[in-house]
């Protein structure tokens, strides 16, 4: 399997690298200047990711899971969960990083919204989350920066009943991302020095998820735009993407899109 950047030393240690690099920057964290766990600051962030991501909405469906329990591996600083929570799902959020699921549980007080919270490392869900069934597990760019991502899948199986339905999102191989990453004109994570970062082929997928149904497997995303102008608020597409019409860069992201979203079912 062909890695991005992987660095191969021991498993605690990468573990310990992979919490360090989400607790000195957790993602997304500087999509606002606004004052950091400020509504104004959730509100920004939460309007910047969907609006370069917006095919999280449809994979999500947040309006879907009213009532129904939600298990997130991977919460981040919560803009999904947010999400969940508003639309009257039963939220159950895990994290590696401590100052990431700080700031969710932040974000759930500032919304005066209710979640269940478990600070840990995925590969080992079944030692501090209590055994329980979801109504959907949700994991969108997480399990891919795992030393281990096979022992958070074979997890799954434990916290999924019958008429459960689990949705991941994962890097993808090829990928125009992925291509531009080959050549160093791009990085996996906006922030430098990501320790593991994994990408995958459909065939890989199908061996990592070899004991459930693959009931859907869509490619999304391609960031058009110049980071740099970016990072200042300002959307200027990439010279090659600014005169390419909207037919053909909505094919493009379905054939070459760094996002693998996946549906899946138990066997």
């Amino acid at each position: 399997m062909n890695e991005i950047r992987q660095i191969k030393i021991n498993t605690m240690d990468n573990v310990n690298l992979v919490k360090s690099f989400w607790d000195k920057q957790p993602c997304n964290i500087k999509h606002s200047k606004k004052e950091l766990g400020s509504k104004d600051f959730f509100d920004e962030v939460e309007s910047k990711k969907l609006f370069v991501e917006p095919h999280i909405i449809d994979f999500t469906d947040f309006k879907n899971w009213k009532n129904k329990k939600v298990l997130e591996i991977g919460c981040g600083i919560g803009t999904a969960a947010i999400n969940f929570a508003r639309n009257g799902a039963n939220y159950t959020g895990i994290e590696l990083s401590e100052k990431s699921i700080n700031l969710t549980k932040k974000r759930f007080e500032v919304y005066n919204q209710k979640g269940d919270f478990y600070l840990g490392n995925a590969e080992n869900l079944k030692e501090f989350l209590p055994a329980q069934k979801f109504d959907l597990i949700y994991s969108f760019g997480v399990i891919h920066h795992s030393p281990n991502p096979g022992k958070i899948v074979d997890s799954l199986k434990y916290y999924m009943h019958e008429k459960s339905e689990a949705r991941i999102m994962l890097y993808s191989k090829d990928s125009w991302k992925n291509y531009m990453i080959e050549i160093d004109l791009d990085q996996p994570e906006a922030q430098r020095g990501c320790p593991i970062a994994n990408t995958y082929s459909k065939l890989e997928i199908q061996q990592l998820f070899s004991d459930f149904t693959i009931t859907s497997l869509e490619k999304a995303h391609i960031f058009p735009y110049k980071i740099e102008q970016y990072k200042q608020g300002v959307y200027e597409k990439e010279d090659w993407f600014k005169n390419m019409p909207d037919k053909m860069f909505n094919h493009l992201e379905k054939k070459l899109g760094w996002h693998t979203l996946i549906k899946l079912k138990l066997k």
